[in-house]
């Protein structure tokens, strides 16, 4: 599939069929995930992935209601990055870590997409929760938890913001 058209297929589920996510695709999405740039080539992304039955309704459990019935019969990606690997001596050191985090999940979700499979990134989440149940380390900061599987209906297509709300060219 062409860039262009991979990125106007990609869209936000909000309600997944009963299917099953496989391994081995999860493991092509990460190949591809590691390709993203970062500071220094620091790769401070981490990813807790929830497949079996017990581990997606932890997640699931971990979300507010609304991600609940969003998500449903989703599969689970948690997303985290390590502290202190990028950005190293600066004061901005750890928004380098989750910027470069927004870089890999975009490769994810793209390439989630490229597989056929649907995504919908979520940042509501009780962290507490997650990182007792994965063993997350202290120094590895959770930002979103990303719902992967089939789409359950047609999604329709939502308006983006016109370019010249967003784009300033001198």
């Amino acid at each position: 599939m062409e860039f262009k058209e991979l990125v106007n297929k990609r869209r936000s589920i909000r309600a997944y069929l009963d299917e099953k996510v496989n391994k081995e695709d999860i493991e092509k999405i990460m190949e591809c995930v590691m390709q993203a740039p970062s500071w220094k080539n620091s790769q401070t992304g981490r990813y807790y992935v929830a497949l079996s039955d017990e581990a997606k309704k932890e997640v699931l459990e971990s979300l507010p209601e609304f991600n609940q019935n969003n998500s449903r019969n989703a599969s689970y990606i948690i997303a985290t990055y390590k502290t202190g690997l990028s950005g190293a001596n600066s004061s901005e050191a750890d928004l380098w870590g989750a910027y470069d985090l927004g870089l890999q999940n975009a490769y994810l979700v793209l390439e989630a997409c490229e597989l056929n499979y649907d995504t919908l990134i979520m940042g509501l989440r009780d962290t507490k929760k997650l990182r007792e149940y994965f063993n997350i380390p202290e120094d590895e900061v959770i930002l979103p938890v990303i719902a992967i599987g089939k789409r359950a209906k047609n999604h329709t297509v939502r308006n983006s913001k016109k370019i010249e709300e967003v784009l300033v060219i001198k």
